[in-house]
């Protein structure tokens, strides 16, 4: 399959004067070898290399000063140079930011937040209007209520200010009580910002703020109605803290080494570095704040948002507006004047005419995939994943642009799924495995419906390639997948005949369903069984399952905290277990559903040699 022209890199950020000449990317002391730091001017004479922010041997990143929009970060805020072979002194380094300004939303909140509760105020509204006959009375009550939502959106924007104190950021909420919350900067793992259509109008975005806590995203910081540009310096003045604290960790360990000597400096092969001879796995380390050339992964061409309904996203979409509209008709009816009778009275009607009620059944199919293609545009037209400083950026949406930062350094693997229809036409969808990332689902995408060898090649690149040789599971587990499958529908089966038979025949049409379903399972069954598999590189572990929905996961050998054996008492009959990969990332654990017992006990050592060591006992066989 070729590549088409979005997955090169474009050509102006491959000539880019700016990325090409910048002191960042040049000299960099992130950058630099450690023979390159003891040689350096900079390290040899500081009094002859003065950066413009007042610190020897460091130079001022344009971009940060342009973020801190007036203020200078001060002598703390930049790096400064570590006395040649000991350790950093204390103090050194990346300090705090200064304390700003106490600064407030955009004053077009004022707009956009009275138009975002009209839809709760509107059934009220129209309440009011027709219990008062639209009287001017009624009118008088419904502008009052208007108003009163805009007086509302004034308070919250006159009380609510936020600002940069130091190390940390202060959203403060000030009327009768003073609420303040406060989130520490070096707690920020990512930035996301979003612009709905009504602030793209108006020129404003929502910035969200991850620290990687669980809960809602509300819980961690929004800021609902800043300036595109403020959200930018934002973004770039709170990231900047991450990349800060990774160039205090990389210059201490630079240090380290240097002081350490040739002998200690290099690394020591840890109980996974493979047998002796063999190449140890490749594995790149990235970390925030890397002065690396910003690089775009992959641009998805527009015309395969076609293929979105291949993952069954929105497919019922149109059954879910009918349904929705029918109970939004019985429990407003009343206000409307449209009473609950009369919508039964239609739906008896309907059901009477069958013709209608088939005709309209396949317009509702039909429109199945169309819909679902407009809803699968919507939401991510122009996806884009790139590289930058760190993180992996991917931007998307139509209506509502959304940009989702994720570092890189806490990306422990991905997730490959596929769907029935995706697997026969070669499409297939990526998911980034990440430690403390709420709403995963939606935040972790890397690729949505892509053909499956470019997903391959993007991942690949964006964090490692999948494993292959998947390990096959024993015969036993075959026969749990056929009986998960048949055995339930059976079930149904003999139990709606018994009804037909003792009660009423028309519970025959369940008994028929029911074994046409049994029948499928059989073919379900065994692609489950297909599905199944498990490997180790020497890196990275890999688990699939699914048929439905069938998932690979890919998980870095350090990102697991934990193994669960679990078995139950079929499993056990049947000689099998189930062992699940605790990791700090993702949804938590990772399955190998179904392995033999030797093998998933063998397949958990391998991959930790030392845990399960005190835990396994090998019985020997003594003879007189």
């Amino acid at each position: 399959m070729t590549e088409p022209p979005e997955y090169q890199s474009p050509p102006e950020r491959q000539s880019s004067p700016e990325r090409q000449s910048s002191p960042e990317h040049q000299s960099s002391p992130e950058r630099q070898s450690p023979s390159e730091h003891q040689s350096s001017p900079e390290h040899q004479s500081p009094s002859e290399h003065q950066s413009p922010l007042g610190q020897p041997g460091v130079q001022e990143d344009p971009r940060l000063a342009a973020a801190l929009g007036g203020f200078s970060p001060g002598p703390q805020a930049v790096p400064q140079a570590v006395p040649e072979g000991g350790p950093p002194v204390a103090g050194q380094g990346y300090g705090p930011l200064p304390t700003g300004p106490a600064l407030r939303l955009s004053p077009k909140v004022l707009l956009t937040d009275p138009i975002r509760m009209l839809p709760s105020l509107f059934l009220p509204l129209a309440g009011v209007l027709f219990i008062g006959g639209f009287s001017p009375g009624s009118f008088g009550w419904a502008a009052f209520g208007v108003v009163g939502s805009v007086v509302f959106a004034a308070v919250r924007w006159v009380t609510f200010t936020y600002r940069i104190a130091g190390d940390r950021l202060e959203l403060t909420r000030a009327l009768i009580s003073r609420s303040v919350r406060t989130i520490p900067l070096e707690r920020i793992r990512g930035v996301d910002v979003s612009n709905p259509p009504l602030h793209r109008l108006l020129g404003i975005a929502v910035l969200r703020i991850d620290t990687g806590a669980s809960g809602d995203e509300k819980q961690e910081g929004e800021l609902d109605g800043v300036t595109v540009e403020e959200a930018e310096r934002l973004k770039a003045v709170l990231l900047w803290h991450a990349r800060a604290r990774m160039a205090r960790r990389a210059q201490a360990q630079e240090t380290a080494r240097a002081s350490a000597g040739p002998d200690l400096a290099a690394p020591a092969a840890g109980p996974s570095a493979g047998p002796p001879g063999a190449a140890a796995p490749r594995e790149t380390r990235h970390e925030v704040g890397e002065t690396t050339p910003e690089r775009v992964f992959f641009v998805v061409p527009r015309k395969w948002l076609a293929y979105g309904p291949l993952s069954g996203a929105y497919l019922l979409t149109p059954f879910a507006l009918v349904a929705g509209a029918v109970g939004l008709a019985f429990q407003w009816g009343s206000e409307f004047r449209i009473d609950g009778r009369t919508v039964m009275g239609a739906g008896e009607w309907l059901w009477r005419h069958p013709a209608l009620l088939v005709g309209a059944l396949v317009l509702l199919v039909l429109a199945m995939p169309v819909v679902g293609t407009v809803m699968y545009a919507v939401f991510n037209w122009d996806f884009t994943l790139r590289a930058r400083e760190g993180y992996l950026v991917a931007e998307r949406g139509l209506l509502t642009r959304r940009s989702v930062s994720l570092e890189r350094r806490r990306v422990r693997g991905f997730e490959l799924v596929e769907g029935p229809a995706e697997r026969w036409t070669g499409f297939a969808r990526a998911w980034a495995i990440v430690t403390g990332l709420g709403d995963s689902e939606t935040r972790g995408q890397l690729m949505p419906v892509a053909p499956r060898a470019i997903v391959l090649d993007v991942v690949g690149e964006a964090i490692g390639p999948i494993a292959t040789g998947l390990r096959a599971h024993p015969v036993a587990a075959r026969r749990r997948r056929l009986f998960r499958a048949i055995f339930p529908w059976l079930m149904v089966a003999a139990c709606a005949a018994v009804l037909a038979v003792a009660w009423s025949p028309i519970w025959w049409g369940l008994a028929a369903s029911a074994l046409v379903l049994a029948l499928l399972g059989v073919p379900l069954g065994l692609d489950r069984y297909r599905s199944l598999g498990h490997t180790y590189d020497g890196a990275r572990l890999s688990v699939r399952s699914g048929s439905l929905r069938r998932s690979q996961a890919v998980v870095e050998e350090r990102a697991v905290v934990g193994w669960t054996l679990r078995q139950t008492w079929f499993q056990r009959r049947a000689g099998l277990l189930t062992v699940v990969a605790g990791v700090g990332a993702g949804t938590g654990g990772y399955e190998a559903i179904d392995v033999g017992e030797a093998a998933g006990v063998a397949f958990a050592a391998e991959v930790t040699p030392g845990w399960l060591a005190p835990f396994v006992v090998t019985e020997t066989a003594e003879r007189p």
